[in-house]
């Protein structure tokens, strides 16, 4: 998955009235990774918003990292113990992947809800003493996405929000693909 997010005017809104939370993002129509990006998590038995830096840095790695992999988060040491017990939901209206189209020329294409809805990335949370950073997670792609790129976000739909933020790591095996009954509409950008 490339790192780019796009968050409109009309996501706080709309996620407000689904999850039935106060959801206020700064509007960032091309929001990149060591930017500041707007999740949904579970504190006090109830939802809130936390404002997080998109990546982390570990000590070993010589690079940042935005994205974890749905398949293995469980068990890959940086990933395992955020994903036990710190998961979250980026709501967005989309993501952007580039396409190499012709003779070194690449295509910008937006992913988004086919029916205009908000998308609810899977990500896991880092809190430390000045910041919390924010990893997303990827699966393998849908058969639509896969033209585009290798991996897709690890979307949850909002009827599982809930269960994807309360429920034990090990229960969640079911919510680590693509899931089926969210239809993702592709525009050249």
């Amino acid at each position: 998955m490339c790192g780019r997010i796009s968050i409109d005017s009309f996501l706080a809104n709309t996620v407000s009235l689904q999850l039935g939370v106060p959801f206020n993002p700064q509007t960032n129509l091309d929001l990149r990774p060591t930017e500041q990006v707007s999740v949904i998590m579970m504190a006090d038995s109830q939802l809130q918003q936390l404002d997080c830096t998109w990546g982390i840095k570990p000590a070993w790695s010589k690079k940042l990292l935005i994205n974890a992999q749905a398949e293995t988060v469980r068990e890959k040491k940086t990933f395992a113990s955020a994903f036990a017990s710190l998961r979250c939901v980026v709501p967005c209206s989309g993501w952007y992947e580039w396409r190499e189209e012709g003779k070194k020329q690449k295509q910008k294409y937006l992913f988004s809800h086919a029916k205009g809805e908000p998308l609810y990335m899977a990500g896991i949370c880092y809190p430390n003493a000045e910041f919390t950073q924010l990893v997303t997670l990827t699966t393998e792609p849908t058969e639509k996405c896969k033209a585009y790129h290798g991996r897709m976000p690890l979307l949850i739909s909002p009827f599982e929000i809930d269960f994807w933020l309360q429920t034990e790591a090990m229960m969640l095996e079911a919510l680590l693909c693509h899931p089926e009954n969210i239809t993702i509409a592709i525009h050249a950008n």
